[in-house]
């Protein structure tokens, strides 16, 4: 199985829509906002098997100090096996020197975060205005 990793991939709607869906996103009801989204995103990352979109992931930065992962997403038949890790590596080739990388986690996802040197950022705790119903 060969991951194919690109930064500002074509991504089409139906593929999009299909990986946010299998992972209950609720922003799979919204494409005419998660499209655009991910399209103005400062960087873009997908991972692809045999053409077929398996993960895609974005970062908002302000392009020097501070960058922040909103979405990664692995299609849960590819959970474990690589295609998380090769997508934040991707996103490491540009961000590794940055002074603060930001991601929110919950659940499993915790665990591969920290795997990947990621931990709590002090006694912050997570805050948000959220419209969704998937956490």
């Amino acid at each position: 199985m060969k991951i194919v990793v690109s930064i500002k991939d074509s991504i089409a709607e139906t593929e999009v829509i299909e990986l946010y869906r299998a992972n209950g996103w609720s922003s799979a009801g919204k494409p005419e906002k998660l499209l655009p989204a991910l399209r103005n995103s400062h960087t873009l990352v997908t991972a692809r098997i045999d053409g077929r979109l398996v993960g895609i992931g974005n970062a908002i930065s302000d392009g020097h100090l501070v960058v922040y992962y909103p979405h990664m997403l692995v299609h849960p038949e590819f959970h474990g096996q690589g295609v998380g890790r090769e997508m934040m590596n991707a996103m490491q080739s540009i961000y590794s020197d940055f002074h603060q990388q930001m991601i929110t986690a919950d659940g499993d996802a915790t665990d591969f975060y920290r795997a990947l040197g990621f931990e709590r950022a002090g006694q912050t705790e997570s805050m948000w205005i959220y419209s969704g119903d998937d956490h």
